[in-house]
């Protein structure tokens, strides 16, 4: 893939001539490493962070750190100024590049002239100003041009389309309506009854204004349908989409061996909807936490931490990166790691299920090395789909191992059944959402896989030739990418 012209890494730490003192330090071991990181420091790096988000309330009415907001540039500051304290151990660089943002001022919803109280936008919707128009109700899961075959059938040429959740991408489904002559969409979960939220992704030519309703909603809309009663929908979305410059960080040791370079990353942004101090600030706090508790020691193998921007937007920060990747930086880079949500209210230890077999060679060393770890601690884990839903994907894609761990977002606890983040992509995504014990362990696996790896990568395999993404054939493609499974 060509290196677009917007790509720019702006400006670097200076290197210390001085190595005496770095010589000094002891050779990184794991154990020593995960000592150094305490429920204290985690602590105040959420209370720091959720102060952050506060910087959008007077613009957005409420705390969050989604990008172009107060919030994330001011996230974004607070990593680099930390990251300016440790410039004797680390260099960094900020990638700056375009992404699509948007901003809901306010919406509502009513049927039969009765106003709906609980609906959600979806982030990237476009505006929408419909009036008494006719619900469709859409077959199947709305993913594919025949499902829209009663949007054709319907009298009216003013219809709002109500679609079922899975399968495909919510922008898919929303565009598709749009295109089949629906001038807004519902999207509802047949599987639950929370009310459904998510992004649109990159808008086409036919995306009309999308709101999220609940189950309960959606099956009593359905039947009176079937019942024969007439439904009128009012539905006003005042809304933009539009671009917005916003970078990553990405913070390297300047010791250790730099053509074998131990990659890390979290994500800095959040949802729109809420201050995102557990998806993915959890993340971006053990990323920092390791990063400055490893500056005690040496390594034999360089280390390379990144903040992804935009990943609640379609993994566009860590995609631009990869994919921007030169052949022999690409190279250098023999894994990577993804962390986001490392803190869930009602976690499961999960570990990304990748395979050497489906994924490129390593990603399932990076698997069992989570395992063993969990395993000699007496604790369960559980396998969850390597699928796409995160900031490995670019990795992958262009050959580099990956792997990654997990608490949780809105699917269920196995042991429990009950959800395993309650106020995933909410507003009560905040310091109170954030279970210590999770937080504590997981950002010691955290430093243990650092340690482990800028120790020696004996036994881990070799890196293949890099691959070259296109847009026409990307090695190692997922089935479920970018905007329908985003954490």
């Amino acid at each position: 893939m060509p290196r677009p012209a917007e790509a720019a890494l702006l400006s670097t730490s200076l290197i210390p001539t001085d190595n005496s003192t770095y010589e000094a330090l002891p050779l990184v071991d794991s154990e020593s490493l995960q000592a150094l990181i305490t429920h204290e420091a985690l602590n105040a790096s959420a209370l720091e962070l959720f102060a952050i988000a506060n910087a959008s309330v007077k613009e957005y009415g409420h705390p969050t750190r989604v990008i172009g907001s107060g919030g994330h540039y001011k996230t974004l500051g607070w990593i680099e100024k930390q990251l300016k304290n440790m410039s004797d151990y680390y260099t960094y660089e900020k990638q700056e590049f375009k992404a699509l943002n948007g901003m809901v001022f306010n919406h509502s919803l009513s049927v039969n002239g009765v106003k709906v109280l609980d609906e959600k936008p979806f982030q990237l919707t476009p505006a929408a100003h419909v009036y008494w128009a006719d619900l469709v109700v859409i077959d199947n899961l709305g993913c594919e041009d025949i499902d829209y075959a009663p949007l054709n059938a319907s009298l009216s040429t003013n219809t709002v389309a109500l679609i079922k959740r899975g399968e495909c991408p919510f922008g898919n489904k929303s565009s598709l309506a749009g295109k089949w002559g629906a001038s807004a969409a519902l999207i509802y979960d047949p599987e639950s009854d929370e009310i459904i939220t998510g992004t649109l992704g990159t808008p086409t030519n036919t995306t009309v204004g999308t709101l999220g309703i609940s189950k309960t909603l959606a099956e009593s809309l359905i039947a009176q349908k079937n019942a024969g009663v007439p439904l009128k929908i009012n539905m006003f979305i005042a809304a933009y989409v539009g671009f917005i410059k916003t970078k990553n960080i990405i913070a390297t040791t300047i010791h250790g061996d730099q053509d074998n370079i131990v990659a890390l990353g979290a994500h800095s942004d959040s949802v729109e909807a809420g201050p995102g101090i557990n998806d993915d600030g959890s993340g971006t706090i053990s990323l920092l936490n390791v990063a400055a508790q490893l500056t005690n020691f040496k390594i034999n193998n360089a280390v390379r931490f990144a903040w992804w921007a935009a990943e609640e937007e379609g993994l566009l920060g860590s995609n631009f990166y990869a994919y921007n990747l030169t052949a022999l930086e690409n190279s250098k880079i023999r894994l990577f790691m993804d962390y986001d949500m490392m803190a869930s209210p009602n976690f499961e230890y999960q570990v990304y299920n990748g395979s050497n077999e489906l994924n490129p060679p390593g990603s399932e060393e990076l698997k069992q090395l989570y395992i063993d770890y969990y395993e000699s601690k007496g604790l369960p884990w559980v396998l969850i789909p390597f699928d796409g839903r995160s900031d490995y994907v670019g990795f992958i894609e262009t050959g580099i191992p990956a792997g990654g761990i997990a608490a949780g977002a809105e699917g269920k606890n196995s042991q429990n059944g009950e959800v395993l983040d309650k106020c995933y992509h909410a507003l009560c995504d905040d310091v109170t959402n954030l279970n210590w014990d999770a937080f504590l362990t997981n950002t010691q696996l955290i430093a243990h896989s650092v340690a482990t790896y800028a120790n020696s990568l004996e036994g881990f395999p070799l890196r293949e030739p890099p691959k070259v993404a296109s847009s026409a054939d990307v090695p190692y493609k997922f089935n479920l990418h970018g905007n329908f499974y985003i954490m």
